[in-house]
């Protein structure tokens, strides 16, 4: 197991690490998510060895690594620009580490056919890498992390320079053989729809510190903060003004939220609006301009714009509201959409 205890890193006067701790138990994946700068892949580099935290704790299965050089810690690092090496073919990437840590000549034959075979790429071991795709490069990048038989596999933002096919494709793999393989790892990323997918565990950071740590489904349904719920994009925030006992006005209305949260009226506090059902079905407005169906809480307006996203509509109202439903309304209808109202102080 990876233990990660009370990272602290400063640079140039600005703390960018701010008491990061968190384990990566064996054949667990958890996701550093989080914007450009949040830190995390400071985390990775100092992790690795590449890079020293100012104070703090790395250490695998009870042993401290904080001053363990790179090359002894048998850790696998997989990066966004491949790091292959473009005179060499695949084979003799693949075998590179192999070589490096003075490996029989037959151990690295078998090992760098078994690391292509997980990869898909067994056929591609005498071909230049530079005649291949952005995905098999970083297939190649994938099977020679995996040829050292790494303790922990790390991965820094590895499908930012492929198409969203690509992404996708190699996302499932990726995560196939991770849990075929059970090997630990940390895989960095901006991107929560990489995130949700390949994570056992989401890691959220903001500004050098983890805001939220949960499974991908807890994340997504509790996010906890405002600033989890704007970072996932999980529906409209605005803020509300208590009224009376679990009432809440806003720009948009009143609304019934049963916080958890003591308040007093008057208070004011932030509030997440999203669709509380996964099957909506946008409703036309009787002709008097009322909703043909009653609900405490309900987002109204009028339809301004619909995308499709892959499964689902994006509809924006006129108001700068927004909700994704199933099935698509007409530009100019009136609908409302029940709506589940959460609250954060």
């Amino acid at each position: 197991m990876l233990e990660v205890r009370n990272l602290f890193k400063t640079y140039a006067g600005k703390l960018l690490l701010n008491d990061i701790s968190f384990t990566v138990a064996e054949g667990e994946t958890i996701c550093l998510l989080g914007a450009s700068g949040s830190g995390k892949s400071t985390i990775l580099r100092i992790i690795a060895g590449l890079e020293s935290a100012d104070s703090g704790l790395i250490a695998f299965n009870g042993l401290d690594l904080t001053t363990t050089p790179p090359h002894l810690r048998d850790f696998g690092l997989v990066f966004q620009d491949y790091a292959l090496f473009p005179h060499l073919n695949v084979n003799d990437n693949v075998a590179f580490g192999l070589k490096m840590r003075r490996i029989g000549q037959d151990e690295i034959s078998q090992r760098v056919v078994t690391s292509l075979g997980m990869v898909s790429l067994t056929e591609f071991r005498n071909r230049k890498v530079t005649d291949l795709s952005g995905g098999e490069q970083q297939r190649v990048a994938l099977a020679r992390a995996l040829a050292i038989r790494p303790r922990l596999l790390m991965f820094d933002e590895p499908l930012g320079a492929l198409d969203r096919a690509l992404r996708e494709d190699l996302l499932n793999q990726l995560r196939l053989i991770l849990h075929r393989t059970n090997i630990p790892s940390i895989y960095v990323t901006h991107d929560q729809e990489e995130a949700l997918t390949i994570a056992d565990r989401v890691l959220i950071l903001h500004e050098g510190k983890i805001i939220r740590d949960g499974t991908p489904a807890d994340v997504w349904a509790q996010p906890e903060s405002v600033i989890v719920a704007g970072f996932l994009g999980l529906g409209n925030l605005m803020e509300g003004e208590m009224v009376a006992e679990n009432k809440f006005k806003t720009v948009h209305g009143i609304f019934t939220v049963n916080c958890t949260h003591t308040h007093s009226t008057g208070d004011k506090v932030q509030l997440l609006l999203r669709p509380s059902i996964k099957n909506l079905r946008a409703e036309r407005s009787e002709s008097n301009g009322e909703s043909s169906r009653s609900a405490e809480n309900e987002m109204n307006g009028v339809v301004a714009d619909v995308i499709f996203q892959q499964d689902r509509f994006k509809v924006t109202f006129d108001n700068g509201l927004y909700v994704y439903l199933n099935d698509a309304p007409k530009t100019g209808q009136k609908i409302s959409v029940p709506v589940k109202v959460e609250c954060f102080t």
